[in-house]
């Protein structure tokens, strides 16, 4: 057996956000996008989540994202970031997903954080989890800028094709390796290891997961980094482990209208 990992997806997996969206404030603030860019930026966000593992959705999102910050500065991005990481982002990390990044880090498992947002984002994230290890979308930067180009969108299938480059080079077996996403999109990752869960799933990857018997987690307790240093989450993590037809949740956003059913326990 070789040596194993656990990729987890970010956005409503491990924080109950889109940390693309998280950042749009103060990026408003400090000039670099319009009130109008806001608006496209969350609908661009919404289609690539109903859209699923679609490609042209997925190119249209790329292409949106390397015109939208082409001119940046970098640094002044990551700047941004550092500065409003604790505000924006650290209050919405599940404490259930906390937990269990802990527990594989325990069991001798490399953790990754693997995400379509950017790296200036994604990785302060995960240093703010203890991970270090990040697979998230590179810009293109000529001079300190993004030049409008995108040398890798993590997304879809080329999500996987970077897990596998990192797996032969570290020496992981897919076979023992597990891994966590709440998107259809990420289908093609959950199928590349043996151990695959879904969290908090749209419609469609919730429907894959009951065909195929993958565990369905449901994480609902966003905590503070300082609070879940002091507490174990209020659900245990193996309880969050829903069986069939038990707490099924879908919230339909382009309507504003949010339905919750429960089936009876058996």
């Amino acid at each position: 057996m070789g040596q194993s990992a656990a990729f987890f997806d970010l956005d409503k997996t491990v924080i109950a956000k889109s940390s693309a969206l998280a950042f749009g404030r103060p990026f408003y603030r400090d000039g670099l996008i319009s009130r109008r860019d806001v608006v496209k930026s969350a609908y661009a966000q919404l289609m690539f989540r109903l859209g699923g593992a679609d490609e042209q959705t997925m190119a249209r999102t790329r292409d949106y994202l390397a015109a939208l910050c082409k001119g940046w500065k970098v640094e002044q991005v990551r700047q941004i970031v550092a500065e409003t990481l604790e505000e924006l982002i650290n209050p919405y990390v599940y404490a259930e997903a906390a937990v269990l990044i802990g527990e594989h880090q325990a069991a001798g498992r490399d953790v990754v954080l693997v995400s379509a947002s950017g790296d200036e984002m994604v990785r302060p994230i995960g240093e703010l989890l203890g991970v270090t290890d990040v697979i998230a979308t590179r810009m293109g930067i000529v001079d300190g800028r993004y030049s409008g180009e995108v040398e890798f969108y993590a997304a879809g299938a080329s999500k996987v094709s970077e897990v596998r480059q990192l797996a032969e080079k570290r020496g992981y077996d897919l076979a023992q390796c597990y891994a966590y996403s709440d998107s259809n999109s990420d289908l093609p990752l959950l199928q590349a290891v043996g151990h695959p869960s879904v969290v908090n799933p749209d419609r469609a990857l919730r429907r894959v997961a009951l065909e195929r018997a993958w565990p369905v987690l449901e994480f609902r307790h966003p905590i503070p980094l300082g609070r879940r240093l002091r507490e174990r989450p209020a659900v245990p993590l193996t309880a969050a482990a829903l069986s069939v037809g038990v707490g099924v949740a879908i919230g339909i956003a382009i309507y504003g209208r949010h339905r919750r059913m429960r089936a009876a326990p058996a």
